[in-house]
């Protein structure tokens, strides 16, 4: 096990220790100065290490460190001769690739009820009512055992809300029936985006996100995000449920000598966008304790100034690219980027930050002893890896070849809350048919007359309310999971700690 080199400065080798590789990091920069090749670069020699790797594969171009870099392009030989960097030599890792649409990868899933109010709100871009109604229908669901696991379950429950929204509001609040079709109408769009394959089952085992290859190298899983991005709100939150479930989910270890996982945020800035004061407290939350739980988290963005200083304050580890200063507002950033790094006597980060060259970056890091590294201008190293996208045709191979092919190929769709409520709907048709028909047989006995009838329809309404608002699913496991449902920092359920 060794630390992880960045690259080579005039103060001598940039090198991040693995102990402290879990107090997270940031690499900025601004398009094109070699953000990406910096994040294959540690990618590379995080699972040289044994970890393994979660990363977002935004334009397609980190793919390629499935496959070696044979021959090396020109300038990595230059720069491997430059920096004197020995044993360098094409090399492949062992990568597994995933999709939200399953289209270039397995597919990931999770539930509905996994992914909780707080993000659904979110991806469904709800204002302060509709999110409101969200929370009510997750309560709803809790309460009456109703396991809302894709889309169509939520819609569903949402309708149910809102043909009943007199019962239900004495209860819980009352949801109009205009915030519900404000709602559905969101969910319309979402399915038009294609997200609908997202939610279901089998969900994501996170797990497997942790084993490591057959000869004890780290794995990474690369999440094919070119289509992805293009609705940041479920990019954003879906990387940011990761994040959640993964706190909930691992068991608490302190510092490791190496981190179990490390994840990759890039276009980082799509989490923070519009996100409101509570969210990005939960975000502090969640990057200050999972690093105790083995996890490191680097963000990938074009300027420090796009995480919030709440955020930021959190990443020990920085890798710094050019920035460009066209503008004031640019100028600002220049000088908020500078005044994050400890200072060193031998460099103007202000001046420095702007004449970097691609592949060149000021990067500080937390020594061994966890303070910060002085500035250092550092020339990155060159990864083994193909830089540039992985040919078609071996993405399609690895994924056939993939263990988790078959786990995650066929989607589920067991009994859930569209289920047991177009049951219960029936249910209720049935009798409510029932009593109509009895109520005019018994017309027709009595000679016509109907006073009867409002009788049985008063009772038979009585009933169905206490059914529909009141009542439980008959079954034992629902109930137990209705009562013992917790939820964690976004609103996820807990898992069971993992061992």
């Amino acid at each position: 096990m060794s630390d992880i080199f960045i690259g080579a400065a005039p103060e001598g080798p940039q090198n991040l220790p693995l102990k402290r590789a879990n107090r997270h990091g940031l690499i900025a920069g601004a398009t094109g100065t070699g953000k990406t090749v910096t994040l294959q670069v540690l990618a590379e020699q995080f699972a040289a290490n044994g970890v393994n790797v979660f990363a977002a594969d935004v334009k397609g171009d980190l793919s390629g460190i499935a496959s070696p870099g044979d021959p090396p392009p020109d300038w990595a030989v230059k720069r491997a001769e430059e920096i004197k960097l020995e044993g360098y030599a094409p090399a492949a890792q062992s990568v597994v690739f995933w999709d939200l649409y399953g289209t270039s990868g397995h597919p990931v899933r999770t539930t509905v009820t996994e992914m909780g109010p707080v993000l659904m709100a979110r991806i469904l871009e709800c204002s302060d009512a509709q999110a409101g109604a969200i929370t009510i229908a997750f309560r709803l669901a809790d309460q009456e055992g109703l396991a809302l696991l894709d889309l169509k379950d939520l819609r569903a429950l949402l309708t149910y809300i809102s043909e009943n929204s007199e019962e239900i509001g004495k209860t819980y609040g009352l949801v109009s029936p205009t915030t519900v079709a404000a709602i559905q109408r969101r969910l319309l769009q979402l399915e038009m985006d294609g997200a609908e394959i997202f939610f279901g089952e089998p969900a994501l085992d996170l797990e497997d996100l942790l084993k490591p290859a057959a000869d004890g190298r780290g794995v990474i899983n690369l999440l094919a995000a070119d289509k992805l991005v293009q609705s940041p709100r479920l990019y954003a939150t879906f990387l940011l449920w990761l994040l959640s479930e993964l706190w909930e989910s691992l068991p608490e270890v302190g510092d490791l000598d190496k981190p179990k996982l490390v994840f990759f945020f890039d276009e980082a800035h799509l989490l923070f966008n519009d996100a409101s004061k509570e969210l990005l407290d939960r975000v502090e939350q969640c990057a200050r304790l999972i690093r105790s739980k083995g996890v490191g988290i680097y963000f990938i963005t074009q300027s420090p100034s796009d995480v919030p200083d709440i955020v930021l304050s959190q990443l020990g580890n920085r890798v710094q690219h050019a920035l460009r200063a066209y503008t004031p507002a640019d100028q600002k950033a220049v000088r908020a980027a500078a005044k994050s790094f400890r200072a060193n006597p031998g460099v103007d980060v202000a001046k420095e930050i702007q004449e970097l060259h691609v592949g060149e970056a000021l990067v500080s890091v937390l020594d061994p002893k966890g303070a910060p590294t002085p500035v250092a201008r550092t020339l990155v190293r060159p990864p083994c890896s193909k830089v540039g996208p992985v040919a078609p045709e071996m993405r399609a191979t690895m994924i056939a070849a993939s263990p988790f092919g078959k786990k995650y190929a066929k989607a589920i769709d067991r009994e859930s809350a569209y289920e047991i409520l177009g049951k219960r709907a029936e249910r209720i048709a049935k009798e409510q048919a029932k009593e109509d028909a009895r109520a005019a047989k018994d017309a027709a006995r009595n000679g016509g007359s109907t006073r009867a009838a409002p009788r049985a329809r008063k009772s038979t309404s009585r009933t169905t309310a206490a059914e529909r608002v009141g009542g439980r699913v008959a079954t034992g496991l629902f109930n137990t999971i209705a009562r013992e449902l917790m939820r964690g920092i976004f609103g996820t359920p807990r898992r069971r700690t993992r061992r």
